[in-house]
């Protein structure tokens, strides 16, 4: 762990602990208990939906909700910063790229095809802009979102990665270059599930290198990744457009000790998902 990682994420970690929690991963356990969650073979909204951002002009930002949150009594789903972008966002620094204000309306589409709204509630770009950030690593690296879920709308939620099962905790340590690594996608009716492995961490620990079969596509933005215990590391930031099948992704320990240091939130905590991890290296 980096000093710089290590610095943000250990202070956090005393937030939690002052609260009861004596880690992030612990944190996430506790938070998931109390929620009404439906099972995961009824639930319509899970790791993988789509969420649908208006971008100004009329257009909208369509990408993919990565994981299952919970601060307070409140559910939220995670995705990209980037994709709560306000205009034509060029994907480089979220110190100086337009974000949309708090408040604003993300349609949430069900994997039933349903539509249902959500709130933005947190973006790390406009957090970033209000703080003043001067990191520039933490300025490029730093790309993630929540959006709260209506109260009605929880019992519909299940924090399950379809397919894959997890997540089983937050991952604290980043990834070590040629582990295994898994991600999702919905295609055709169904979930893709992409396997690959990580070629390293860059940016003081903030940002992981993938290189998955299939790669990540336009859409895909947002979408959660796990390592070998199922364990969330990453929500999908890049993609890189030099022929490779690689794909970047902003470290998820890192995103939500920012969030919850700065956020205006309190706690944030990953909620684990209800079934077994059951991908295999």
């Amino acid at each position: 762990m980096s000093p710089c990682r290590s610095a943000l994420v250990t202070a956090v970690v005393a937030v939690l602990a002052a609260l009861g929690t004596a880690t992030p991963a612990t944190a996430a356990s506790n938070a998931a208990a109390p929620a009404p969650f439906a099972t995961a073979a009824a639930a319509t909204i899970t790791p993988g939906v789509r969420m649908i951002s208006p971008v100004g002009d009329g257009a909208v930002s369509t990408c993919t909700a990565a994981f299952v949150f919970r601060g307070g009594e409140r559910i939220y789903l995670g995705y990209a910063a980037h994709c709560a972008g306000s205009g034509e966002s060029m994907g480089l620094s979220g110190c100086e790229e337009p974000a949309l204000p708090l408040g604003t309306d993300v349609v949430i589409e069900g994997n039933d095809g349903s539509r249902t709204g959500g709130r933005l509630a947190y973006s790390s770009w406009g957090t970033m802009q209000e703080r003043g950030e001067t990191d520039g690593s933490r300025c490029f690296s730093n790309d993630f979102a929540l959006v709260q879920l209506d109260p009605a709308d929880v019992e519909r939620v299940n924090p399950s990665v379809p397919v894959l099962g997890g997540p089983t905790a937050l991952d604290t340590d980043g990834t070590r270059r040629g582990e295994p690594v898994y991600s999702y996608q919905p295609r055709n009716g169904g979930t893709t599930v992409k396997q690959g492995r990580s070629l390293g961490v860059s940016a003081d620990g903030l940002f992981h290198r993938m290189e998955t079969v299939p790669p990540g596509r336009p859409g895909d933005s947002g979408s959660g990744y796990v390592d070998a215990e199922g364990d969330a590391f990453g929500v999908l930031s890049i993609l890189f457009l030099d022929g490779s099948s690689t794909n970047g992704v902003a470290d998820l320990a890192e995103a939500l000790a920012y969030a919850t240091a700065y956020g205006d939130l309190g706690p944030v905590a990953l909620v684990p998902g209800t079934e077994p991890f059951g991908a295999r290296t």
